[in-house]
Order: structure tokens, then sequence, then C-alpha cells
């Protein structure tokens, strides 16, 4: 961590040190979220580079809030988990998502669209109990954005495993769902809902999964948080 510090003995002051470099609680949102592997936590912080990553993790090692352990049978990547100490950070990470689903005006908020962030969100957070009990894929159609950004496929095994392709992943699609991105995230937001936003959203295929979309859609974890009145 920098050197310069608050010079003060204060444990807030001893923990702002610490955490309150830049990208590192976005980070540790990461890791509290269940991602594990160096590649699967810059899905989380896309604009976040490959290097600064690496240092905030040797960062979070040397404070004892992450352990780096080897990966059986993988010589070369490691996997990261967080300690008591990071683990014990989960309500003041919750405590930052409520205190920002709370008071930061929606509108700001929906300035920072990001097409490949949103949907990894969404494939953490999808609920697959609501959907056939079969794979099940549902691709999602931005049509205002470029070519290579504009369609995700969400495959939900009957295991419950949940996969987000890029590319084609070659299954029967059960439902596309074409929106733009605006809508999707502030409906991701919990600012509005599929039935709201049903004039902006175009259904094709299985109208059962599309009419139970609410239900099994990956919301994010402050969807239900209290907003403070405008």
């Amino acid at each position: 961590m920098p050197n310069a510090g608050y010079k003060q003995f204060c444990p807030v002051a001893m923990a702002a040190e610490i955490l309150c470099t830049r990208w590192t609680v976005l980070v540790i949102r990461e890791l509290i979220a269940g991602s594990t592997r160096f590649n699967d936590l810059r899905r989380g912080v896309p604009k976040m580079s490959r290097t600064l990553l690496a240092q905030r993790l040797r960062e979070l090692e040397e404070q004892g809030i992450v352990a780096r352990r080897a990966i059986p049978g993988d010589r070369i990547h490691s996997e990261y988990r967080l300690t008591d100490a990071g683990r014990d950070l989960l309500p003041v990470v919750e405590a930052f998502g409520r205190w920002g689903q709370k008071w930061v005006e929606s509108r700001i908020s929906l300035r920072n669209l990001d097409p490949s962030l949103l949907m990894w969100d969404m494939r953490r957070n999808i609920d697959p109990a609501p959907l056939p009990p079969r794979r099940a894929v549902v691709q999602f159609r931005y049509p205002e954005l470029p070519p290579a950004q504009r369609d995700f496929w969400m495959v939900v095994e009957p295991s419950g495993e949940v996969d987000l392709c890029s590319d084609d992943p070659g299954f029967e699609v059960d439902l596309m769902v074409t929106t733009d991105l605006r809508t999707m995230t502030a409906i991701w937001m919990g600012l509005t809902t599929v039935r709201a936003e049903r004039a902006r959203i175009a259904f094709d295929g299985d109208g059962a999964i599309a009419a139970r979309m609410q239900t099994w859609l990956g919301l994010s974890p402050f969807a239900t948080a209290e907003r403070a009145a405008s």
C-alpha cells in the first residue's frame, strides 16, 4: 500500500489506508461474489488493467485480507480467496452498495453502461428454478451496440450451472430478448421492472420463459434496497 498514509492512529484512518486505494473495494466485492480466478476477477472489473489488478491482489495478500493458493493440477494459475479478515468485510461492502443504491441519483449511475459487466453480474445472480428442468438458452441482444458487443447467450444447465457466452455456443435458443442496454441495466439495478419496460423489450421464443423473466433474471444484490426520495 502507499507509504504516505494518513498518519493517524484512528481505526477508520488505518482501515482507509488499506481499503480506499483505487479499485480495492471493487476487487473485494468480486471476491465476496465468489470469483477466485484472476480472469474471472477481471470480468468483474473490466476497465481495470491486468497489472493493477495483480498489484492490488498482492497488496491485499500482504495485508492478510486475501490468500493465494495453488490450484491442484495447474502449475501456472492460482486462486484467490478471502481470509477471515477479508470475509469480515462483507457487511462493509454491503453497506457501500446499500448507500449507493439509496443516495446516488439513478441518472448518474446509468451513465456508466457496460454490457459485459452487466451480463457477468446477471449470470452470477440468475435463479435457475423458474426455468425448465433442462438446458435453457436465453440470448440477449442490444441492437444499438457494435456487433462485437451486441449479443450474449446465457446457458443454464439442469444442474443450475450458468455459463455466459459472447460467441454463439451453438445450442438452440429458447428465448431471444431484444432491448436497449440502458433499459436492461435499469431493470438489473431494480430501478424498474420487466413489466414496466415491456414496450421496450421484444421477446422471440418460449412464452413461458418470457413471462417469468422477472423471477429468473439475475438482479443486483441491492435491487431491493431502499432508495431515498428525489
